[in-house]
């Protein structure tokens, strides 16, 4: 068995033509659609970026016992399975976050790694003295933020990209082509090829740019903030723009990967999965990014795609069912003739790939210390705590980072043994109190003005802009939560801060 598994980050499946989208040209996706299964109701899990990451390794959700954080000792990752049984599984990325305190287990289970260097706040260019004076005259204020280290990183990083080869999407699907080229012929290998575009910021080589002209004319604005929007008429249609620009040259260059496949017939003998790790909100609902907002559906219903030889009867079909990211990891391991972990509460895709059928009855996917959401494919229900401020809650870990720290000392002194649970095999876990910002919310949870649990009907209200009041449907959906809180074997102060009974 030969697999790709292709992740972008932050993908909004809206912005691509086969989803619907019309502002940006996207025929490479479209060329995907056309040679692979297409699902339209695949949703996140836990979020963001590494928490989406551990629930691809490990098949079951993670954001009701931690934030984000590494691969646990007791996690069982696909990708090791894969090694462990004699197949070459390599990462080839740009997403810097599995280099920090909080992804720091991810890389190392694969059989090798490759690692693009730049990305956002990647701390690559050793460079003494920036030009603070030269960066104040050509980026807007509020990417001059020199308080965050993340901002700066980013601008001496760009100083270095010179070329569009220089670029780390560029070098991420070169590297990808290289692997491809060496490999193709050769069997057992799984290959993660993993761009961080169109994560923010969205930073492009100009002709990419300029097929997207907006009216503004001030310094660089292409990272928002993750905040309400505040920006004028013409700061939002720059942004939009730029993260436009940036997925036109994703599409691009996931063309020089079917290319490949097209010129060396490899649709006859290698999987390619695509998919992303959350969708990005450009101004919907009045808010920027991922975050701190209710998770709507730019959000969390993501694309995903399947190609696979035995089911090439089925190309271009559109599946239905509702599925999820932890869906991923045995959908993987039963391609390669795997046993599934009795830990994983995702199931295999391979089954709807013959035909579209029932899946999942519900999904459940949140942020830890924010709202715990569940869908059915038709409701989408978001239950937040009734003090979202003053909330118990707590990390159980045995790996205490944070995504750009190890926890304080004052939170480790905190820390109680507790029993393991049962996915974890029954090891014990730290038991530490989650940290909390000075207006008391905890890492990752939403604004109070977007507290409020809320209903709405996805039949009738795709966009989610009229919240249903309907006792009925809540108390069935607050069945499904209970449902896949306890499968997921959540904490007795989850199920408490949620106002259920367990």
């Amino acid at each position: 068995m030969k697999t790709v598994f292709l992740l972008f980050d932050s993908l909004n499946r809206a912005a691509l033509n086969c989803y619907g989208g019309t502002r940006i040209e996207t025929p490479n996706f479209t060329r995907l659609a056309n040679r692979s299964v297409r699902f339209d109701n695949h949703y996140v899990g836990s979020m963001p970026c590494m928490p989406a990451r551990r629930d691809m390794h490990t098949g079951r959700l993670n954001f009701q016992h931690r934030s984000w954080g590494p691969l646990e000792p007791f996690d069982t990752s696909f990708v090791k399975m894969l090694d462990q049984s004699g197949t070459h599984a390599h990462l080839i990325s740009d997403h810097f976050h599995y280099f920090t305190e909080g992804g720091s287990t991810y890389h190392t289970q694969y059989t090798t790694w490759d690692f693009v260097r730049g990305q956002e706040a990647d701390a690559w260019k050793a460079v003494v003295q920036p030009p603070l004076e030269r960066y104040r005259q050509i980026y807007h204020p509020s990417q001059y933020v020199l308080e965050d280290d993340r901002y700066l990183a980013s601008m001496v990083n760009r100083d270095f990209l010179e070329t569009e080869a220089d670029y780390p999407l560029a070098q991420c699907i070169g590297r990808g082509l290289d692997f491809l080229s060496r490999n193709r012929d050769k069997d057992d290998w799984f290959l993660q090829l993993e761009c961080f575009d169109p994560h923010e910021p969205f930073v492009v080589p100009e002709r990419f740019r300029k097929a997207f002209p907006t009216d503004y004319n001030g310094p660089i604005l292409d990272w928002p903030r993750y905040d309400r929007v505040s920006e004028s008429e013409e700061e939002t249609a720059e942004l939009r723009a730029n993260y436009a620009a940036l997925v036109a040259m994703c599409d691009e260059y996931l063309g020089r990967i079917l290319d490949h496949f097209d010129e060396h017939d490899m649709w006859k003998d290698t999987v390619l999965i695509l998919s992303t790790d959350h969708g990005y909100l450009l101004g919907e609902h009045d808010w920027w990014a991922k975050n701190r907002m209710p998770f709507y559906n730019e959000i969390a219903n993501i694309p995903l795609f399947i190609a696979h030889p035995d089911f090439a009867a089925q190309a271009g079909s559109r599946r239905n069912a509702l599925t999820q990211t932890i869906d991923l990891m045995p959908t993987i391991l039963e391609l390669f003739g795997l046993d599934i972990p009795d830990s994983v509460e995702g199931k295999s895709l391979l089954p709807l790939l013959g035909q579209d059928g029932p899946h999942h009855e519900a999904v459940m996917y949140g942020i830890f210390g924010g709202a715990t959401n569940v869908t059915d494919g038709r409701y989408s229900y978001f239950r937040y705590p009734e003090n979202v401020f003053d909330q118990e809650i707590f990390e159980y870990t045995l790996m205490p980072t944070h995504q750009r720290s190890h926890f304080t000392r004052e939170a480790l002194m905190q820390s109680k043994l507790c029993d393991g649970f049962a996915f974890a095999g029954g090891m014990p876990m730290l038991r530490i109190p989650a940290r909390k910002a000075a207006d008391g919310r905890v890492a990752g949870q939403g604004l109070i003005e977007d507290t409020t649990t809320v209903l709405y009907d996805l039949a009738c209200d795709p966009g989610q802009n009229s919240p249903l009041d309907d006792p009925d449907i809540i108390a069935k959906m607050e069945q499904h939560l209970s449902r896949l809180l306890l499968r997921n074997e959540a904490p007795p102060e989850a199920w408490r801060r949620l106002g259920l009974a367990s």
